[in-house]
């Protein structure tokens, strides 16, 4: 039964994908546990550090399909932790008490840790795959639409133009931060654990380093300098990483609804037959991608801070912030996923209406136009008398419902230095898209 949005059969596909879950699924989990195992024993068993013919023994019995899933269920739930179960099933499958050396000179937590940063290496190439593919589709747009004007909105009030090439190439210059803070991050997070009860390898004698060394190049992993149990940064600015790359699909999701408004009408999320309709209105096209982008985003967010909280343990082996990772990590990534997923096939399907954005620019009649005004007139009257007498006569076209144009061209101290033309030529909104072009090959430039 599932009690989960994320495992939901019927919420699942909204809320995350199918290779996330996998991820942080219970038998990829314990699969990770057996293959640290296995690990393990091949390097102690190459190091002599346990009898060779137990490495072999072991090592045959280190299989996923070996454990019994319901009997490990079992086992967790009287012990309070998985690893002791894993390594009693892995011992007795093996002949002749060659068992005895499976998890040699391991803590519940080396193991436990090891196999999270396992799962997180495999979570992480998720998510910069589908990164990578928001960036190409965002790419497109930006190039598509490098000098298609659209209102640039202030205070969710109109502004000046911009481009809509332009508000995609923002969003890609961040899609592309978080691409290089990940790969980044990889140095820090992927790192192996293998450090004994309380960090300090105490229960190996001899071969302590080596058996690290050698596990961590088993498994992939760089080599810790030092033991990490209660030191939780590494988590925690993955958590992190999380949260800013859901803030940015925030972002997305926020301008695709304001933008889809029946009043605005300048993009739309792909269409296909009921998505986004209304049980009672049919009229209604609801921006239902950029929905749920907006909640998992918002879960994802708390579940960072929750990985902030998990940070402050108590000395070498905490009581309780450690399990907070078990419980948040896993969801957020699945949540991520999810949002990533959404936001893939907002980008990649967008419906942009370039006439609309056009005509919204010129619902004020001009209006949006007074900063490149006050700028034109600067040079013959002064910039700070020229905003003040366009602030007037922007009032007085509000007040009597008169176009911009016909006001200034007028008045008779605009008149004695621009004509009509030089006017009309200012209050043309492609004439003042300032740097966006430039702007967006900036960006463009960037993308691998």
């Amino acid at each position: 039964m599932a009690a989960s949005i994320i495992d939901s059969s019927i919420f699942q596909g909204i809320f995350t994908s199918d290779a996330m879950r996998q991820v942080w699924s219970d038998e990829n989990r314990t699969a990770k546990y057996v293959e640290i195992e296995r690990a393990l024993a091949i390097v102690q068993g190459r190091l002599g550090i346990i009898p060779k013919e137990a490495a072999d023994e072991i090592v045959s019995h280190c299989h996923i399909d070996r454990i019994d899933m319901a009997r490990l269920r079992q086992q967790t739930e009287r012990i309070g932790y998985p690893i002791l179960g894993v390594v009693t099933q892995i011992n007795q499958l093996c002949r002749d008490k060659l068992g005895e050396f499976v998890h040699w000179g391991a803590t519940t937590q080396d193991i436990t840790d090891t196999a999270t940063v396992l799962q997180i290496r495999e979570a992480l190439q998720l998510v910069d795959d589908e990164l990578a593919a928001i960036a190409k589709a965002m790419a497109k747009l930006a190039k598509e639409h490098r000098l298609t004007p659209v209102i640039g909105r202030s205070n969710l009030q109109q502004a000046i133009p911009v481009t809509f090439g332009y508000k995609m190439a923002g969003l890609l210059s961040a899609i592309l931060r978080h691409r290089e803070r990940l790969a980044q991050l990889k140095e820090r997070v992927l790192v192996g654990e293998f450090a004994g009860a309380a960090g300090t390898l105490a229960s190996l004698e001899k071969g302590a380093m080596e058996t690290q060394a050698g596990l961590c190049a088993e498994l992939g992993l760089r080599q810790p300098v030092i033991a990490w149990h209660t030191i939780r940064d590494n988590i925690a600015e993955t958590g992190a990483l999380l949260g800013l790359i859901g803030g940015t699909l925030g972002k997305l999701s926020m301008d695709v609804k304001l933008m889809m408004q029946t009043e605005v009408g300048e993009v739309f999320e792909p269409y296909h037959h009921g998505r986004g309709s209304s049980s009672t209105m049919p009229q209604k096209r609801n921006p239902i991608a950029s929905c749920y982008i907006h909640a998992a985003i918002s879960v994802v967010r708390q579940h960072s801070a929750a990985l902030m909280d998990a940070m402050v343990a108590d000395h070498e082996r905490s009581t309780g912030p450690w399990e907070i990772e078990w419980i948040v990590l896993p969801e957020a990534f699945c949540l991520i996923a999810g949002a990533l997923k959404q936001s893939r096939a907002i980008v990649e399907g967008l419906e942009v209406d370039a006439a609309a954005m056009m005509r919204n620019i010129e619902l004020t009649g001009g209006l949006v136009m007074s900063e490149a005004v006050m700028m034109g007139l600067g040079p013959y009257i002064g910039r700070e008398y020229a905003h003040d007498l366009v602030y007037d006569l922007c009032r007085e076209s509000l007040a009597k419902k008169t176009p911009l144009i016909e006001l200034l061209v007028a008045h008779p101290e605009i008149a004695r230095h621009v004509g009509r033309t030089e006017l009309e030529r200012m209050l043309a909104p492609a004439n003042y898209l300032g740097q966006s072009g430039v702007m967006v090959d900036r960006v463009l430039a960037q993308m691998p």
